[in-house]
């Protein structure tokens, strides 16, 4: 490094703020994706535990029925839904259709209300 040159910190928080719709809809998707992709492994653990006996499936229906366990799986559903949603808008993006920006910003927007009330209605009927 030259001795005039110093890093520069960049403050995460205040550059998320300043980034439009369509940024933070990207990012969200990548976050959902990854989260989604971090919970294979324990959801296929709850699912060869509930199978392997009568005694174990009672053990995973009892945790699994617990209200942190809905929490979590409401946190899951806002994953799968986000990333569904989002997924169908960056398909069309790839298409070409909808890549204005006033439409891009529209159809972000549109992304994040459709995936947070698919969650809540999914997350009533697990309740």
């Amino acid at each position: 490094m030259q001795s005039g040159m110093r890093p520069k910190f960049l403050n995460l928080f205040t550059i998320g703020l300043k980034m439009s719709i369509t940024a933070k809809a990207s990012i969200l998707h990548r976050i959902s994706g990854f989260l989604l992709f971090l919970s294979i492994p324990f959801i296929l653990f709850i699912l060869h535990l509930s199978l392997t006996s009568p005694d174990f499936y009672t053990t995973a229906y009892s945790i699994g029925s617990s209200w942190v366990m809905k929490v979590v799986y409401i946190l899951l559903i806002a994953a799968f839904m986000y990333h569904m949603c989002s997924g169908v808008r960056f398909l069309f993006l790839d298409i070409d259709k909808g890549t204005s920006i006033k439409t891009a910003k529209m159809t972000a927007r549109v992304v994040i209300a459709l995936s947070l009330i698919l969650t809540a209605v999914l997350g009533v009927l697990i309740w």
